[in-house]
């Protein structure tokens, strides 16, 4: 009987000596809420590029990788595979109507702006899927239109991935010493 009595004792003085926090088994914990991410502050910060062209909106939302000293395309950005034309989230390309690129039918809405990049020649793609991380997820089921441009090579080299939309319709991407266009009509 001591012995039970001992136990019940030191049980008894370990419950009163223990910390009590009975107001949080009651309560849930708030909830956080995560602040919307900067995208400015990221190495490669978000870009648009837009145009009126014939009564017709164009917009491009993009983000800009730097070179940094990097060899890019046929290196960083391998010749024959799908690039997302930017960096972080995929390129979108949006027009308000019905347009011609380089002279091929895209119907109004927002697609996906990818590309395969090559030594002579570049494949830009419009495809259905315009929100997505780069282009892991890429189908090149749910491409909507492909147009083979000519790549130039720059005079000056361009640090920061670039495009920019005209309203006479010309849509040009440069990107270290390397430069593609194509028109929307």
């Amino acid at each position: 009987m001591k012995r039970i009595s001992f136990w019940v004792g030191a049980c008894a003085v370990l419950l009163l000596a223990a910390p009590t926090h009975s107001h949080a088994q009651t309560t849930t914990p708030a909830t956080k809420t995560k602040a919307p991410e900067d995208k400015s502050k990221r190495p490669s910060p978000p870009a648009t590029a837009s145009a009126t062209v014939g009564g017709t909106k164009v917009m491009i939302d993009y983000s800009q990788p730097s070179v940094k000293g990097r060899e890019i395309f046929g290196a960083l950005e391998p010749y024959g595979k799908v690039w997302r034309t930017g960096a972080n989230e995929a390129t979108t390309f949006m027009v308000s109507k019905d347009v011609k690129i380089n002279g091929q039918a895209l119907p109004a809405g927002t697609y996906g702006l990818f590309s395969i990049p090559g030594k002579d020649e570049w494949t830009i793609i419009f495809n259905k899927t315009a929100k997505q991380w780069g282009a892991y997820e890429y189908d090149e089921k749910q491409d909507v239109l492909r147009v083979k441009v000519k790549p130039t090579t720059l005079s000056q080299p361009v640090e920061r991935f670039t495009i920019t939309a005209a309203n006479s319709g010309k849509v040009t991407m440069q990107w270290a010493t390397t430069g593609v266009e194509f028109m929307v009509k």
